[in-house]
């Protein structure tokens, strides 16, 4: 570059950042960023002085104590930018690094909105900046009251709570973020009244509460997808939950799980997927109007765990190794299950229970599900239908239950058709493919191939007539060189 040109580019530079064309640089308002200094004032100082809401934080360890506040109706349009990542936050006191504060109290319908809130607020955006905890009781970042919060790119490890969501919140997006080894919930929306979300393609691990929980608060259209959520458990507490939806105080409807690998180790009474509904009667969906599909869910001692739920459709997910149960639906109404892969073959470390439990529950469809080695050895089977009501099971196939295949008690209008339910090979620990208990009146169980177990194929009690055309099923041949034996047993 010649000379005459350097000293014109040099000029304009300094008139950009003097009339706020440019970003402004935390170090330009005496930030040092060495990881020792308190920066608190000097970054919060940018916050509000920054003539174009752009702040940015070059590659450094900035040292704060106290949160950093934006109040967006004073500070306008804002963005913060750790440029790609470099930058890291070091949060040493309690509460967020960052809180952004919105005033929108509408919808997200264009006529919701004041016309301050598109000029002054919409669209905060935090992207590339890593936060640490260095204090027990430091978050990341805070939302509240925002319209379109953005959040893309962020590192959050170390803390108490990575991202917490509170108040009234529309259109929130969480992007590409790794949300990592935090002592609380990763991301947590905390008694809010919110409106279209959306998390995807982010890793979201080892946090010990949870990985994502809503608890309390108002939910609608909460979309999570693409993610890696794995390890979200603590052994030494209890309730742990990759995904948590505890809506006992509120409702939450109208979401999905989709296309994540949702992953754990067993806790005490820890699950990978976990709604809890209202304890009240679900006169109308209070916690429901869900899809959880295409998902890899496993190694929890409950994988999926619905509590006073209503309609949720669970389909198209390989779920593994549950301790105690895959799938456990309490007390829930209208829920569809299926086309679902339960099987085991990867697991051969034993002790592990899996299989279905529906219980106290109106209106479940169980379809198309393949289930291998479920059941605990004891009472129940490896799917068990007790004291419901309007059930139907069909087109599944059970394979090496280890204690019966299907097993019905105290239910009402119950019907299993077109099921394979049969022990193959050696070891056989079947007692029945299907059992029926107690008062069962309006079962229907028909068109069946069946096994035989060590007190039948099928037990009912006497002076019933609950069964209708099943069929037994062939022995099964000893390996031979040409199928390879049989997979998983």
């Amino acid at each position: 570059m010649t000379k005459s040109l350097v000293f014109p580019l040099f000029l304009c530079t300094v008139i950009a950042f003097a009339t706020g064309l440019i970003r402004a640089d935390v170090r330009e308002f005496g930030a040092t960023g060495d990881g020792k200094t308190d920066d608190t004032a000097a970054i919060q100082r940018t916050i509000g002085e920054s003539q174009d809401g752009m702040v940015r934080l070059p590659r450094g360890d900035y040292r704060i104590t106290r949160t950093l506040e934006v109040d967006l109706a004073t500070v306008g349009r804002f963005a913060m930018d750790g440029s790609g990542g470099t930058a890291r936050l070091l949060m040493a006191g309690p509460g967020p690094a960052l809180r952004i504060i919105g005033t929108h109290e509408g919808t997200a319908s264009p006529a919701g909105f004041k016309p301050e809130v598109w000029e002054q607020e919409r669209m905060p955006q935090i992207t590339g900046l890593e936060i640490v905890g260095d204090h027990p009781e430091a978050d990341g970042i805070e939302v509240t009251g925002t319209m379109q919060p953005t959040l893309q790119r962020l590192l959050l490890r170390k803390l108490r709570h990575g991202v917490v969501v509170s108040g009234r919140n529309r259109n929130v997006l969480i992007d590409a973020c790794h949300v990592y080894d935090n002592s609380g919930i990763g991301i947590y929306f905390k008694e809010v009244n919110l409106h279209q979300t959306i998390i995807q393609g982010s890793h979201i691990s080892y946090n010990k509460r949870a990985g994502i929980a809503v608890i309390g608060g108002e939910i609608r259209n909460f979309h999570v997808t693409g993610c890696d959520i794995e390890y979200n458990h603590d052994t030494e507490a209890e309730g742990s939950a990759d995904i948590l939806f505890d809506h006992r105080e509120g409702s939450i409807a109208e979401g999905s799980i989709v296309s994540n690998t949702i992953q754990a180790r067993p806790s005490p009474g820890g699950a990978n997927i976990r709604f809890i509904g209202p304890e009240r009667p679900v006169a109308r969906t209070l916690s429901g109007l869900w899809s959880i599909t295409g998902n890899l869910i496993g190694n929890q001692e409950t994988n999926i765990h619905l509590v006073r739920s209503r309609g949720i459709a669970i389909s198209g997910n390989h779920i593994y190794t549950g301790v105690n149960r895959s799938l456990v639906l309490d007390e829930c109404h209208h829920i569809v299950v299926g086309a679902n892969s339960f099987d085991q073959s990867h697991n051969h470390r034993g002790g592990f229970t899996n299989g279905v439990t529906v219980k106290d529950c109106d209106g479940v469809v169980l379809q198309g599900l393949i289930l291998d080695r479920a059941g605990d050895g004891g009472a129940g089977g490896a799917i068990e239908i007790l004291n419901s009501r309007e059930t139907t099971i069909s087109g599944c196939q059970i394979f090496e239950p280890n204690h019966r295949g299907l097993y019905l008690s105290g239910s009402r209008n119950t019907r299993a058709s077109d099921n394979l339910i049969l022990h193959r090979g050696e070891g056989a620990t079947m007692v029945a493919a299907i059992e029926v208990t107690g008062d069962c009146p309006g079962t229907v169980i028909s068109g069946n191939l069946v096994g035989t177990g060590s007190a039948g194929d099928i037990v009912t009690p006497p002076d019933t007539n609950y069964t209708r055309e099943n069929h037994p099923a062939a022995p099964f041949p000893p390996p031979t060189r040409e199928h390879g034996g049989t997979p998983g047993i």
